[in-house]
C-alpha cells in the first residue's frame, strides 16, 4: 500500500516550523511524526504539502493510495486501522480526518459516500506550536516504549550516578562517564553516536537523538528532547530542538521550540513565566494577532536558521521566524518576522544574499550542501514573510 502524509488545516498554526517543512517532519518525542507513521506501518511515506516545499518533499501517488492527517501522531491500535482500510472508507476522530482510502482515478473525495470508521481512543495530536513542546512528556514515553521493546540497552557505565536503570536505554556508540541519570520521573534514551558530557544532570523524560550531544555540567529537566546532531548546554527545561541546532552554552531555554539550524549565543535566555503568572499569548500567523495558549508556561518559539548573539533575552511568549538574525541589548519584540536583522533597538532586513552565505557555512560543517532546492524554499518564505517586516 502507498502511504500518503498530508498537511490538513493545522498547516498555518505551525508556522513557524512549516515554513520550511511539512508538518510530518515536525520532531516530538524521539522522532517525527513521518517516523512515527513510517516504523509503525513498516512502509516509507511521501507528502501532500505546499507546493514550494514539494521538490524537496514530493508525493508520489500510485493506483491505489491512504492518505493520513500527519497532525494525528500514530498508535499501535491507530496504525492497525489505518493499514486496514480498504476502498471507500475513512477513519475519524469526532468530526475530523485521520486517513481514508483513494485511487488515482479519483477526482474528489466525497465522505458522504464513504463507510466512516469512528476511532474512540487516546491519540496525540499537534495542531498548535505549543503543542510540540506541552505534549513532549507523552511523546518520549510513547515513543519509547515503541523503539525499545524487546529490545536491550547498551550496559549503562560504572561512573554513572543513576535513579531508576530500567527506565533508561542507550543505543550504541554512546558516550556518557560521570552524568547523573534521574529516570524515576520519565524514560531517559540515548541515541546512537550521541554524547553527554561530565557533570551533566539530567531528568527524564529526556530523549538525546542520533549523533547529538550534551555539554559539560548541563542540568536538563523533562521532557526535552535534543534532535539528531543538536547541542545543548547550560539549563535546559521542557524544550524540543529539532536537527542540527545549538544551544551549547550556559543561559535557560524553557518550554521551548527551536527549529533546525539555529543557534542560541551564549548567556541568553528567555522567559517562560510572565511576571504576573497570567496566560501567555503567542503570535498567529493565521490570525495575524496574539492568541491565547491556555498555558501559564511558555517561552521561545524559533524557526529554522534563526540566530541570537551572546546575552540575548527573550520575553514570556516570543516567536522568531524563519533566517532572523538578533543580537543587541535589551528585550526584542516578542514577534520577530522572518529574515530580520537586529534587536531591541530595531530590525532591518536580513538581505537573502547575506542569510544564503550564513546558511551555506552553518550545513556546511555538518557536511550537508545548502543546494538549490533550500535556497528556493528560504526565498519563498522570504517573500512570503515581508509583510511582517518594517524597515
Amino acid at each position: 500500500m502507498n502511504y500518503i502524509l498530508f498537511d490538513g488545516p493545522v498547516r498555518n498554526a505551525l508556522l513557524p516550523f512549516t515554513f520550511t517543512r511539512p508538518v510530518a517532519d515536525i520532531l516530538i518525542g524521539i522522532m517525527t511524526i513521518r517516523q512515527k507513521w513510517e516504523m509503525r506501518l513498516g512502509s516509507t511515506t511521501t507528502t501532500i504539502t505546499e507546493e514550494y516545499l514539494s521538490e524537496k518533499f514530493p508525493m508520489v501517488e500510485l493506483e491505489e493510495n491512504i492518505m493520513i492527517n500527519a497532525s494525528f501522531l500514530p498508535n499501535d491500535t491507530l496504525a492497525e486501522m489505518v493499514s486496514d482500510l480498504k476502498v471507500n472508507q475513512a477513519i475519524f476522530k469526532g468530526d475530523e480526518v485521520i486517513a481514508f482510502f483513494t485511487n488515482e482515478n479519483q477526482e474528489e473525495v466525497d465522505f458522504d459516500s464513504y463507510e466512516i470508521i469512528q476511532y474512540d481512543g487516546d491519540c496525540l495530536t499537534v495542531e498548535h506550536t505549543w503543542d510540540i513542546f506541552s505534549k513532549n512528556d507523552l511523546a518520549i514515553r510513547e515513543d519509547f516504549n515503541f523503539l525499545t521493546e524487546d529490545r536491550k540497552s547498551q550496559a549503562i557505565p560504572k561512573s554513572v550516578n543513576v535513579i531508576a536503570p530500567e527506565n533508561i536505554f542507550i543505543e550504541e556508540g554512546a558516550k556518557l562517564e560521570f552524568v547523573t541519570l534521574n529516570a524515576s520521573a520519565g524514560p531517559i534514551y540515548i541515541g546512537k553516536n550521541a554524547e553527554i558530557m561530565e557533570g551533566t544532570v539530567i531528568r527524564g523524560p529526556f530523549a538525546l537523538c542520533e549523533n547529538a550531544q550534551v555539554k559539560l555540567n548541563a542540568k536538563i529537566y523533562g521532557a526535552t528532547t535534543v534532535g539528531p546532531g543538536s547541542r545543548i548546554g547550560g539549563e535546559v527545561k521542557n524544550s524540543v530542538l529539532f536537527a542540527n541546532s545549538n544551544k551549547g552554552h550556559d543561559g535557560f531555554l524553557g518550554d521551548s521550540v527551536l527549529g533546525e539550524w539555529c543557534n542560541i549565543g551564549a548567556d541568553s535566555n528567555n522567559s517562560n513565566l510572565k511576571n504576573n503568572y497570567e496566560e501567555v499569548k503567542l503570535w498567529s500567523y493565521e490570525t495575524e494577532n496574539f492568541a491565547k495558549t491556555g498555558l501559564q508556561f511558555c517561552g521561545l518559539m524559533m524557526g529554522d536558521h534563526s540566530k541570537c548573539g551572546i546575552n540575548t533575552m527573550f520575553n514570556t511568549g516570543t516567536v522568531v521566524g524563519v533566517s532572523a538574525n538578533i543580537f543587541g541589548s535589551g528585550f526584542p519584540r516578542n514577534f520577530v518576522p522572518s529574515f530580520s536583522w537586529g534587536g531591541a533597538a530595531g530590525f532591518t532586513t536580513y538581505i537573502t544574499k547575506k542569510a544564503f552565505e550564513t546558511a551555506k557555512l552553518v550545513m556546511g560543517r555538518r557536511n550537508i550542501d545548502f543546494d538549490a532546492t533550500e535556497a528556493a524554499i528560504l526565498e519563498h518564505v522570504f517573500e512570503e514573510t515581508k509583510k511582517w517586516r518594517k524597515d
